[in-house]
């Protein structure tokens, strides 16, 4: 009996093909599964209506504000300054809402300051020739003082009745309105990625920058489109946070530089640019979420959380990149 051997060529792509879907796609799912098995056998109120609703609210609200995130690291960038972009929407928004009859208008308001806020980190990024890691950790200074400025360092509330309906609302029984938004942003956000010419130029951006420009792509102004998007993004986030918890204070976004991060680089997109995006994000945002969860309940400290975290982070690069894969920060 005669044994059968592959061509090469099928060889390798029948290799390559269970390589890349084992690191790209199913670790993440793996974990997502492992950890809802173990949290489950750890603590009874895990399985519980409550808590999923609970934990649902913090999928949406870290799901918005990663999603533009996804896509300045899929070009090969970097944007240190999520959180501060939060908290200085969400400032800007309480003070509208107390001090102006904006009302409900706060909404388009706001995603028009985000992305104005963006424009200004793609603009000093692109035109000032200023490494984006450089760029939005200098604005990640400068938007949170101004937020803590304007809020005078304490927590403010609004006045505006029903707008706390706007993420604690269920339209769906036990689905709370912020992730219900969440999860249409993030089909909208996916359809992007994939179908447009915005989605496309981001992976060829991330791929080689040089290809790029040979390509015909205007990269500069595509670079500054996903900082705007970002921008807007993490306005649309910092809205709902303050409508979940009925203020804005200090401490509003200032754990999303590592948990947005984090969710993003374990959901499969590439700190060196052009692999991944949005569709992975959704996966990665579960795996934060369960594990700040799951460690709440269990009465983990904050402290052995962001260690935990930080060690989830690197064993996820470390499983996910190719052998001999420099991974970059442009």
């Amino acid at each position: 009996m005669e044994s059968k051997t592959l061509p090469f060529d099928a060889y390798q792509k029948r290799r390559g093909f269970w390589h890349n879907a084992d690191k790209g796609f199913w670790f993440p799912i793996i974990v997502v599964l492992a950890l809802l098995l173990f949290f489950s056998c750890s603590t009874d109120t895990f399985l519980t209506l409550r808590n999923f609703t609970a934990v649902s609210g913090q999928v949406g609200m870290l799901l918005i504000a990663c999603l533009g995130g996804t896509f300045i690291i899929l070009m090969g960038s970097i944007d240190l300054s999520i959180g501060a972009l939060v908290l200085l929407n969400g400032a800007l928004s309480v003070t509208l809402l107390n001090n102006t009859g904006a009302g409900f208008w706060v909404l388009p308001l706001m995603i028009i300051a985000g992305g104005a806020l963006g424009l200004l980190n793609g603009a000093l990024y692109v035109y000032g020739r200023i490494p984006s890691f450089i760029v939005t950790l200098g604005t990640l200074s400068v938007f949170s003082g101004m937020a803590l400025k304007i809020l005078d360092g304490r927590a403010v509330e609004f006045e505006l009745p029903g707008f706390d309906l706007l993420a604690i609302g269920q339209t769906i029984p036990h689905l709370p309105n912020i992730t219900l938004c969440a999860l249409v942003a993030w089909v909208i956000v996916v359809f992007i990625a994939a179908r447009t010419r915005f989605g496309r130029y981001m992976y060829l951006i991330g791929g080689g920058e040089v290809v790029a420009r040979t390509a015909g792509v205007p990269v500069r102004r595509y670079k500054i489109y996903a900082f705007i998007l970002a921008g807007a993004l993490a306005a649309i986030a910092a809205l709902f946070s303050v409508s979940r918890l009925g203020a804005a204070g200090p401490s509003l976004g200032s754990d999303l530089l590592l948990n947005s991060l984090a969710a993003i680089v374990v959901g499969g997109t590439s700190l060196s640019g052009g692999t991944g995006g949005p569709h992975r994000t959704l996966i990665g945002v579960l795996i934060i979420s369960l594990l700040d969860n799951g460690l709440n309940l269990m009465g983990v400290s904050q402290y052995s959380q962001m260690i935990i975290k930080g060690l989830v982070v690197i064993a996820a690069v470390l499983v996910s990149r190719e052998p001999n894969q420099e991974t970059s920060v442009k």
